[in-house]
């Protein structure tokens, strides 16, 4: 498949890099400023090159990229709310050339669900983001196989960053700012953690997660739009408040703090839940876990690591290897 990849930072560049190795080939690369295009397929090493000094990727600008030819559109420009600009533009942009689109970029799919799947539907390209949730867990993928419509809920640890800080405070009996000056230190958190430690980020998974089972449910497009739902519509509640105390008494009791979130058909739900010490949910580090609830198969668990730039582009171009 021929490849255009919106978006050069470690999700974009890791697919660019890795794309041949599942028989793909980039034709068309850009970042916010520049894009390199070829038809015959990009020279990605030295486009990156390029960018890491200081350079412009190429002589061509994003909207280039973006009209060049290519079958699989891949989106992974930062994450925006609200309007979910310029993510939700340039699938339709793709969509309306009847090209696939395959997200890593969540925006579209949390914040305009109904509104990509009308796209969609008015096309001949297909949708996917796998990549949105759960790093290279293959989360979506999994409920669709299982059938979306027999499952009741799907929860977990969707954030590495809140998840390290409270791995550390439980382990180290540490502060939640000296824990989190230590995640900056490893680049395990941001300089600005506030999407992470606040709750957003897992709540925008979640809202992805409960628009899948609503579609389920949905046999129209009006149907569909009723019932999608956006972070607005989330309960959502971080870990900054949470002193290492709290830790130290669920220690006693044998258990332990993670921020869990939780998609249903009833709504989305993000916040720091007691869980046993030892259970299914307490995972460490910078780890994720997802819980399905199975109508006939039950509880199902599946873990990995939730972000990072080639597990993250596995999942992208597991997407792209689902459209071949």
């Amino acid at each position: 498949m021929r490849l255009c990849v919106l978006g050069a930072g470690a999700v974009g560049r890791a697919v660019a890099e890795l794309a041949p190795q599942y028989d793909n080939e980039v034709t068309a690369l850009a970042d916010s400023s520049s894009a390199v295009v070829d038809p015959d397929g990009v020279d990605v090493e030295t486009a990156l090159a390029r960018k890491d000094a200081g350079e412009a990727l190429g002589g061509a600008s994003p909207g280039d990229a973006l009209a060049a030819e290519y079958d699989v559109l891949v989106e992974a420009t930062p994450t925006t709310l609200g309007d979910a600009e310029p993510g939700f533009s340039h699938v339709r942009t793709a969509l309306e050339r009847d090209k696939h689109v395959v997200l890593a970029n969540k925006g579209p799919v949390a914040e305009r669900y109904a509104e990509v799947r009308a796209l969609e539907a008015d096309s001949a390209g297909e949708v996917y983001f796998e990549a949105t949730v759960g790093g290279a867990i293959p989360v979506c993928a999994t409920v669709d196989d299982l059938g979306a419509k027999h499952v009741s809920a799907v929860r977990g640890v969707l954030n590495g960053t809140a998840n390290f800080v409270l791995s550390r405070m439980a382990a180290e009996g540490l502060d939640y700012d000296h824990v989190l000056a230590e995640a900056q230190d490893l680049g395990v958190a941001e300089a600005d953690p506030s999407f992470d430690v606040e709750g957003t980020d897992a709540a925008l998974k979640c809202v992805i997660l409960a628009n899948v089972l609503r579609e389920a449910d949905c046999d129209t497009l009006d149907e569909l739009r009723e019932a999608a739902v956006t972070l607005a519509d989330a309960d959502v509640e971080g870990i900054r408040d949470i002193p290492g105390s709290a830790l130290e008494l669920a220690a006693e009791d044998g258990r332990t703090v993670r921020l869990v979130g939780e998609a249903t058909r009833d709504g989305v739900s993000v916040g720091p839940r007691l869980v046993p010490e030892n259970g299914t949910l307490s995972v460490t580090g910078t780890r994720n876990i997802v819980e399905i609830d199975h109508e006939y198969a039950g509880g199902l668990a599946i873990s990995g690591r939730g972000a990072g730039g080639e597990e993250t582009a596995s999942a992208v171009l597991a997407d792209v290897a689902r459209l071949e």
